[in-house]
């Protein structure tokens, strides 16, 4: 079967080696030059299997007036907000505080989060890919006594699904990342034993090249107009050409991995997918001084900044912000990211070399990606990842074959069904 996936970020890329495995000619269309090149590019690097949870919480709903008027703030937005931002806080509110949602949400993404490091170990056990990756965990710091008791909370779910973790003190924080040498408050962690690390933009570069060597075919800098359907099929897509020309790929089967462009290609196929851009910033830095830097993933809950090593570099990473596709980088973002690395790891890179980031993190309204069959009987999507595109890709990926190919999914796929903001 020729299945056609749009998309080469890191969900498309893994959903294309996760086809090709099973024997499908697969072709992968993306706008962008090349693999990872748009949300993949500049992310946290943390595969965060045991910290995934639901965009649409009410205890974020009541932190957000904080959030936003605090200088370093995690949360941002745009005054006034557009029409579409007022839409997508409008719908995180009833998601928010419809009752039982949340829990449902977070379980539903955390077993998604422990199939996919299944996965992701199977993968990098096959391919000998180069990402600076590594499974050495994740540490959650406690900047106040509330953080450490919110923390204790999170224990008990973790310990009903079975997923390896540790409450720790401040000094054995200190053990663990001995690297941590600011000022920082600290009254103590939650550490996720088996979480990973990677550098998002080279495994998805490597897998590409994977994906190819494999027989997999990218066309890359190409657009796609629109899908070509009948009231029952996709027969194809259209890409766009010369002005008056455009050419029609067909297609046995179509895979949506656009990320924030996916709800323009929907669209026309009675489709509503409400994905926002939620933008992010980071910035990576040479080290200068390894015993200095974080041996994997910290995040620094006080200026909620995840810093994660990467080798000789380190990525730190933060703000949530609601203005749409802005590709700007204020500087007092950038400030924040760097007090919140001075604060833990200070005198560990150079942030004066570091290079910037900023992208759009392609989130749902109530928080689960869109995993499933469309409006179309080969119609399928694997989009709207929010924050844990990188986390949730390789489980995703093969969720998404086993629906193709009409097995019955590992994991229930209600908390992810397609059609569920239509309801």
């Amino acid at each position: 079967m020729h299945i056609v996936v749009i998309g080469a970020g890191v969900v498309g890329v893994t959903t294309a080696w996760a086809l090709r495995k099973r024997g499908h000619q697969v072709t992968v269309i993306e706008r962008l030059e090349g693999a990872g090149q748009e949300t993949s590019k500049g992310n946290a690097g943390q595969r965060s299997y045991g910290v995934v949870y639901p965009w649409a919480s009410a205890a974020m709903v009541r932190k957000a007036l904080s959030y936003l008027m605090d200088r370093d703030g995690p949360l941002k937005m745009r005054l006034p907000p557009s029409i579409d931002t007022l839409r997508f806080l409008v719908s995180t509110l009833r998601f928010a505080y419809a009752p039982g949602v949340f829990g449902l949400n977070k379980r539903a993404m955390l077993r998604l989060g422990i199939h996919s490091r299944e996965r992701f170990l199977a993968l990098e056990d096959e391919l000998d890919l180069a990402f600076d990756g590594g499974h050495a965990g994740l540490l959650q710091l406690a900047s106040s006594p509330n953080a450490m008791t919110d923390y204790v909370d999170s224990a008990e779910v973790l310990r009903e699904l079975g997923i390896e973790h540790q409450l720790l003190g401040p000094e054995a924080v200190r053990e663990y990342e001995p690297g941590m040498r600011g000022d920082g408050p600290l009254y103590g962690g939650l550490r996720y034993v088996t979480d990973g690390t990677g550098d998002c933009h080279l495994f998805s570069r490597g897998l590409a090249q994977a994906c190819e060597n494999a027989g997999v075919h990218f066309r890359y800098s190409t657009r796609v107009s629109r899908l070509i359907a009948d009231h029952r099929r996709i027969l194809g897509v259209e890409l766009e050409g010369a002005p008056g020309a455009p050419e029609q790929l067909e297609a046995d089967a179509v895979v949506l991995s656009a990320g924030c462009a996916s709800p323009e290609l929907a669209r026309d196929l009675g489709l509503y997918l409400p994905i926002y851009p939620v933008k992010g910033y980071s910035i990576t830095a040479p080290l200068v001084d390894a015993e200095r830097a974080p041996r994997s993933t910290v995040h620094d809950d006080n200026f909620k900044v995840v810093s994660t090593r990467f080798g000789d570099r380190l990525r730190a990473t933060g703000f949530v912000e609601l203005n749409g596709f802005d590709r700007q980088i204020p500087e007092t973002r950038l400030q924040t990211i760097r007090k919140s690395v001075n604060a833990r790891f200070p005198g560990a890179a150079d942030l004066s070399a570091a290079t910037t980031w900023t992208g759009f993190r392609p989130m749902t309204p109530d928080g689960p990606p869109i995993i499933g069959r469309g409006t179309r009987e080969n119609l399928f999507l694997n989009t709207g990842h929010g924050t844990f595109g990188w986390t949730l890709s390789a489980g995703s990926a093969e969720l998404m074959a086993q629906v193709i190919d009409g097995e019955a999914p590992a994991l229930s796929l209600d908390a992810f069904r397609p059609g569920r903001f239509a309801e």
